[in-house]
């Protein structure tokens, strides 16, 4: 899902015990003491799958200047179209900057890959919490008191493990988009990994796939205590459920009372975690709990009931808040390790969702597991398992807290609180239609739901902006992502039209065609590796690193606004009423998550009320109402055309 360039990041990091670069190839290794010896089967076509390519120049420079018209004014346009085209000639710098992007790509698996870890997660200095990383809401459920918590709680960990050990004998099916197989890369890495924070950078750590000491054990945060849980028995067999509940009873009854709440640091910006977490781990007894942190399959966080009394949208809002931050120092969110790549959430009050740190993954997998695990949870008693032999109790982690470290935590209190008060969402779920009606009128239902944000935003603002949509590169090895670009010249055309009475019905339908068709275009050139972010991106990396002059075309004004995303998207579908959603990229900008369903869509809207110019239910509401008129627009035109 996200991350996009606006988030700063650092150089390609180490982990505890190997470099990611390693990591990868290490996932094609038979993994000792599973019941394979083979390459796993998920893994076995990474080495075959082509490599991410870089696009040819003047094709990129073409495509640029098409998608700022835009957003620019003829006379900004004018300039900045001297600027690209004198980039791209002969013997100017965009050529050498291409010849030595092409020679890194014939060097590397990916070119892209370490650059885009470094500049778009590790290096980031701001909090992962809402400014980066990614939260799930899951249906709610109506069980009361600790014991429907925790009852709940051990279904959902039991689902998950169930997804693990796919994982781990290399049977979880490989993902196809079309005939293309998925890079499954994050499959793995999602269960087994954490951010570490760095005083310039930070890094990740993950077991590789080879290795015998894969995680056996979670954490389990409840009032702030921390636990280490294993997970499985001394002989490699899985808790089953009960068994995972009576071992949640007792972690609840040694953790009765509120904590110190130490997780609250990893809600801090990263220079200020570093510097703490530099403190902490002086000590041996903290060096090893950090580590048993670090080393784990997720984090289970079992909270406190939050004051979700109201109903409909208002308790969905307080609940998707409970998921991205945790609701503030008084409530929930000091009972996170907003480092760990996923963190299972399960409230006293029916609650439940995830977040995860998004270094190392996107939003596919997240829901692939969740998926499974409800649906594993709806098979019943059918997915019982024999109860595993010499289990081991949960163990409270200890810590030393030094008197710096707890000023930071006093200090990490008012800044995360802040943060919960600074941050404005809005959960919808649109029952008109869903996605089975967009299909029914031969349309993408991904490019008729962008359409509509393009409409809302004009509606608001009177004009358009830059609009990213996360765009899957997972046909390519060691591949994520690349901006669609939802505005185009044909989007804009679409939603002037539509304030337009002197257009007949049939032209703006017409319009409203051209505008989808233009959009599912660019997606598939983003799947294909054609698109133009990260190739400018690699040329852009390339001066830097060759420690070159910066190129005109980055330093002009039409690039700022290119690179500023009031509107940061993407599409995550699930089948299950699950939705995915995060913060804004800029300041002055809206997150939006949706996930289309046949017959209704979900998504939520965030934004910060520190701007004065947006507004989340708001414009939430206006996205429904765009819907609801390119619907209602289309059948008008069938009508019309009927009668014909």
């Amino acid at each position: 899902m996200l991350r996009h360039l606006t988030l700063k990041m650092v150089k390609h990091s180490r982990n505890i015990r190997g470099t990611v670069e390693k990591f990868s190839s290490d996932l094609l290794s038979p993994v000792k003491g599973t019941k394979t010896d083979h390459p796993a089967r998920m893994l076995a076509l990474q080495k075959t799958m082509p490599q991410l390519p870089v696009p040819a120049l003047n094709q990129t420079l073409e495509k640029y200047l098409i998608a700022l018209k835009p957003l620019l004014s003829e006379e900004e346009y004018v300039e900045t179209e001297k600027i690209v085209k004198k980039f791209g000639l002969p013997g100017y710098i965009g050529r050498q900057l291409q010849v030595m992007l092409e020679n890194r790509a014939a060097e590397k698996t990916n070119w892209l890959d370490e650059w885009w870890l470094d500049k778009a997660y590790l290096e980031g200095r701001m909090p992962v919490v809402v400014h980066s990383s990614p939260a799930l809401i899951l249906p709610a459920q109506d069980y009361s008191g600790i014991q429907g918590q925790i009852r709940y709680a051990s279904k959902l960990l039991s689902g998950i493990l169930d997804y693990k050990t796919m994982i781990d004998d290399g049977t979880l099916p490989i993902q196809y988009h079309g005939k293309d197989p998925k890079c499954m890369k994050q499959y793995y890495l999602v269960l087994n990994s954490c951010r570490i924070p760095g005083k310039g950078r930070d890094s990740v750590f993950s077991h590789p796939a080879n290795d015998p000491y894969r995680p056996k054990h979670i954490i389990v945060i409840h009032n702030n205590h921390i636990f280490s849980l294993d997970v499985y028995g001394k002989n490699g067999e899985r808790l089953n459920t009960l068994q995972l509940f009576k071992q949640l009873e007792r972690v609840v009854g040694e953790s009765a009372h509120l904590t110190t709440p130490l997780g609250l640091l990893t809600s801090e910006s990263r220079p200020v975690w570093a510097q703490a977490y530099k403190q902490l781990m002086k000590k041996k007894i903290n060096k090893r709990s950090l580590e048993e942190i670090q080393k784990s399959i997720l984090v289970l966080c079992l909270d406190q009931p939050m004051l979700h009394t109201a109903d409909g949208g208002a308790r969905a809002d307080l609940c998707a808040g409970q998921m991205i931050h945790g609701g503030g120092s008084k409530w929930n969110s000091g009972n996170r390790w907003f480092d760990k790549t996923l963190q299972m959430i399960v409230g006293a009050d029916g609650a439940v969702g995830c977040l995860y740190e998004h270094a190392l993954a996107e939003g596919p997998p997240i829901v692939s597991i969740l998926d499974h695990t409800l649906d594993y949870i709806a098979k019943g008693p059918s997915t019982r398992l024999l109860p595993a032999t010499s289990i081991t109790p949960p163990r409270k982690l200890q810590f030393d807290i030094p008197a710096s470290v707890m000023a930071d935590i006093e200090g990490a209190k008012e800044n995360i609180d802040s943060l919960v008060e600074d941050l404005d969402l809005s959960t919808n779920i649109f029952k008109s239609f869903g996605k089975n009606f967009v299909k029914s009128q031969r349309l993408s239902p991904d490019a008729f739901i962008q359409l509509s944000f393009q409409l809302a935003y004009f509606r608001t603002f009177g004009q358009t902006c830059s609009t990213y949509e996360t765009g899957s590169t997972k046909k390519f090895q060691e591949a994520r992502t690349e901006n669609i670009g939802c505005c185009t010249i044909e989007s804009l055309a679409f939603c002037k039209a539509m304030g337009d009475a002197s257009l007949t019905t049939g032209s703006k339908v017409e319009l409203l065609k051209k505008a989808v068709a233009r959009h599912s275009a660019k997606t598939r050139e983003a799947m294909n590796g054609e698109g133009i972010d990260r190739h400018l991106f690699g040329l852009k990396l390339t001066a830097l690193e060759k420690r070159m002059n910066i190129p005109d075309l980055f330093m002009d004004s039409s690039y700022q606004v290119y690179m500023h995303h009031n509107i940061s998207t993407s599409q995550v579908p699930g089948k299950h009423e699950l939705t995915l959603f995060f913060g804004p990229v800029v300041p002055d900008g809206f997150g939006i998550c949706y996930n289309p369903q046949p017959d209704q869509i979900l998504y939520v809207v965030t934004a910060f009320n520190s701007s004065p110019e947006t507004n989340a239910k708001e414009f939430a509401q206006c996205i429904g109402k765009c819907l609801v008129d390119m619907h209602d627009l289309l059948l008008q035109g069938s009508v019309l055309k009927s009668k014909l």
